[in-house]
């Protein structure tokens, strides 16, 4: 048997608020919550799923210094299934006031939309090759 790797469980971000950040990937990015992680009683993380199935998840974890530091780092890309789906992507974020960057051509010849910050200022780009 080999040794395989068949995708990502999840990515972990750090956030220095877990109820804010919570809030703005179910509502711009539009994940689900799928778990909580208490401490003491009080919220510090979450597991979110990617809808439609996206083979994985992000988690948010409570850590503001390590959020700070990864403020304007673009960690993340997210695949949108078709190109034609990032118009409907910059459509949707205008819509709802979030600021971005716009959409350019990544170094594959993908169409991708730059400069979508969450609270803590982590850049996400949304891509589709």
């Amino acid at each position: 048997m080999d040794a395989t790797i068949t995708g990502f469980h999840h990515v972990k971000l750090p956030v220095s608020d877990v109820s804010r950040s919570r809030e703005w990937y179910e509502r711009v990015l539009g994940l689900a919550l799928e778990i909580e992680f208490e401490e003491d009683g009080v919220v510090r993380g979450v597991a979110l799923r990617l809808p439609h199935g996206g083979g994985g998840g992000i988690a948010l974890r409570e850590d503001p210094d390590h959020a700070a530091g990864l403020a304007g780092f673009d960690p993340v890309a997210l695949l949108v299934p078709e190109r034609d789906q990032v118009e409907q992507w910059r459509a949707r974020l205008d819509e709802l006031g979030v600021e971005h960057g716009g959409i350019v051509t990544g170094h594959h010849g993908g169409k991708v939309l730059v400069g979508l910050r969450d609270p803590d200022g982590l850049e996400i780009r949304l891509y589709a090759d």
